[in-house]
């Protein structure tokens, strides 16, 4: 997992999953709420991730295309393979969660 905080103002970092497409960090929401880390994330554009006890500034980008999200939805099930993980990747593969799909780059 990665931890991730959102937007400008100080808080505790939230746990998420992740992937990596061809050397780029990748991240979906599973409840994409108003006052969510995602909605925050993408107003804001800036925040932060939590690596290795590390804090590291990032910057969020959309992702649109659907070769790209076809290999996000790929990376998450195969970083996630175990059984009990598979009904949350089926979920971050519907598309409501695709569509939130959001590259983090350093900022």
């Amino acid at each position: 997992m990665l931890g991730i905080r959102a937007g400008k103002e100080p808080h505790k970092f939230t746990g998420i999953w992740f992937v990596v497409v061809k050397d780029r960090l990748f991240v979906r929401p599973w409840n994409d709420k108003t006052a969510g880390w995602h909605r925050t994330l993408l107003s804001e554009r800036r925040g932060a991730i939590e690596l290795f006890g590390r804090e590291i500034r990032v910057r969020a980008r959309p992702v649109r295309g659907e070769l790209l999200f076809d290999a996000i939805d790929g990376a998450y099930a195969e970083k996630y393979p175990s059984k009990a993980s598979r009904k949350w990747v089926r979920g971050f593969a519907t598309a409501r969660r695709r569509e939130t799909s959001t590259e983090l780059l350093p900022s």
